[in-house]
């Protein structure tokens, strides 16, 4: 058993070390062809004829933005305070209707000040939230965020999405050098390997196209347009089951509620003084049929039971009300090619589990990226020098959005229930770490918060869980079935981190100086 147990230890020495040689050697990003670009049906030769170009074009855009969500409207008021003359142009400028991108993480909030944004916030009923309830097999524990660095009006915010979005549309349709308009973005326009501008119909059906020195694709986690700009690899792991309970108080007040339910989460936090958003993970692609009851049926059965007893009536309620939702939850790790003209970003190019919230995070980092990049050029012509240069942006935000990635990939793999005994005990352990407070749990939340997105804090914290699961098991002896269960308990950890990180690229993650991409000089005028 010894032996057995130090071939383990050994392989799993062996294969950190694995991971981190693999990731000194850096993959290849090749350009982008135009034949690739037209075999996606996303990009078009600017020769083609019989389509009108946008007169309010005519050489005075500086950059396309595809998209009006959270990352599109953030983006085009950053770049229009910056001086740059933006058209966008959204499918459908109407308020959204969501059950995700309602809760802000205060890192998220932190750059939403930086960005000068934080007063979109206002009068939309948005609530502060400072923390975390979680609850498992009866038990409950509050996590708080570490604000105590912090005046009092910064914490995690949650809304409504599209009351949001819409005071963002808003405030960008103010500036005079941003252009607003609803449109279908049909394709890019490409030149020569460079992408040139767009093409779309108006809202009427009139194809026009528009041209600009950059665009920038934003247009959310349906796009059509990401293939002709990154290699994406979708999956969708499972499904949110989104309820909206009325009136109802949550055990503690301004935080958002985990219950560690069988088979996966439940997540409860107010998007309004009256109401809580409720959202139940259904594992997998396929949910109860919401048309003929099988849904009602299973949310009233399976879920209700386990939700806390302060939120039953409300929670069967909102069943019996009948306005139940469903949205995919999919996870999607960056993998771009650079092309010249062109820059991915948000939902489009990058996405997690929404389990902790880090989407918005994510976006907006990105954000003050690009702003801080595209800064020094006032000239944006030069198509190969500026992609050249733009390709920091893809090292630059690694460390920021990988953590948060990678953490919600995890915990979500952790907080679901499982028949696996190796994995109860990394869950129990999960909760169990957290419950210990000060350092346990502050620097989790500090990760799950985006306050501290470092990855190098977040593999120690996880691996710290595994290890405390193993020591738990070993009280008050260690038995040869206790001992084998402790080493399965590490390699599963290890399975559940390591290939989230590798998709993540542990390269970039953990060492983005030495990624010859990592920064350049901006191209001179």
């Amino acid at each position: 058993m010894v032996m057995i147990d130090q071939y383990i230890l050994g392989g799993f020495v062996a294969s950190l070390f694995g991971f981190v040689l693999l990731y000194n050697l850096r993959r290849k990003i090749k350009q982008n062809k135009c034949s690739k670009i037209v075999r996606n049906d996303q990009c078009i030769k600017t020769s083609n004829e019989g389509i009108r170009r946008s007169a309010a074009d005519g050489g005075s855009t500086d950059i396309i933005i595809v998209g009006a969500g959270v990352a599109g409207a953030a983006l085009a008021i950053t770049l229009g305070n910056e001086g740059r003359r933006v058209h966008v142009i959204e499918r459908d400028l109407t308020e959204p209707d969501r059950i995700v991108g309602e809760l802000l993480q205060p890192g998220g909030y932190l750059k939403l000040i930086e960005l000068g944004l934080a007063d979109c916030l206002q009068d939309i009923d948005a609530q502060q939230i400072f923390g975390y309830a979680l609850y498992m097999d009866g038990k409950n524990t509050k996590l708080s965020y570490p604000l105590e660095k912090f005046n009092s009006d910064v914490s995690g915010r949650s809304f409504h999405n599209g009351r949001f979005i819409q005071r963002m549309r808003e405030k960008a349709a103010t500036l005079p050098n941003v252009r607003l308009e609803q449109g279908t973005v049909t394709s890019l326009l490409e030149e020569e390997g460079t992408i040139k501008g767009v093409q779309y119909k108006t809202r009427n059906g009139e194809e026009m196209t528009a041209s600009a020195p950059l665009t920038i694709v934003c247009d959310g986690c349906f796009s059509n347009l990401r293939r002709s700009l990154c290699t994406p690899k979708v999956d969708v792991p499972s499904c949110f089951v989104g309820l909206i309970l009325e009136n109802c108080d949550l055990p503690f007040a301004n935080h958002g509620h985990v219950v560690l339910a069988d088979p996966s989460p439940i997540l409860f936090y107010p998007i309004s003084s009256t109401e809580v958003r409720c959202l139940v993970d259904v594992p997998g692609q396929k949910v109860p049929s919401i048309a003929n009851g099988e849904m009602a049926t299973y949310l009233k059965t399976v879920v209700a039971p386990q939700i806390p007893s302060q939120l039953y009536d409300a929670f069967i309620a909102a069943i019996d009300k009948g306005k139940i939702k469903t949205m995919p939850n999919r996870s999607m790790p960056a993998n771009p090619l650079p092309t010249p003209g062109a820059l991915l970003m948000g939902d489009a190019f990058n996405m997690r589990h929404p389990l902790t919230g880090g989407g918005m995070t994510v976006a907006l980092s990105d954000i003050v990226v690009i702003r801080d990049l595209l800064r020094p050029i006032h000239d944006l012509n030069d198509a190969t020098t500026l992609s050249k240069y733009l390709e920091s942006f893809y090292t630059l935000r690694k460390p920021v959005a990988s953590t948060i990635n990678t953490l919600a990939g995890a915990l979500y793999k952790v907080f679901c229930a499982s028949s696996d005994q190796a994995r109860k005990e990394m869950r129990e352990a999960c909760f169990d770490y957290l419950s210990l407070g000060g350092i346990f749990s502050n620097g989790p939340v500090s990760l799950l918060s985006g306050l501290n997105p470092r990855p190098l804090s977040l593999v120690l914290h996880f691996f710290a869980v595994a290890v405390y699961g193993v020591g738990r098991l070993f009280l008050p002896f260690p038995t040869p079935k206790r001992i084998w269960l402790g080493a399965r308990l590490l390699s599963g950890a290890s399975r559940i981190i390591f290939p989230i990180m590798n998709a993540e690229g542990f390269r970039q993650m953990f060492f983005p100086a030495s990624v010859p991409a990592y920064y350049r000089s901006p191209p001179v005028n």
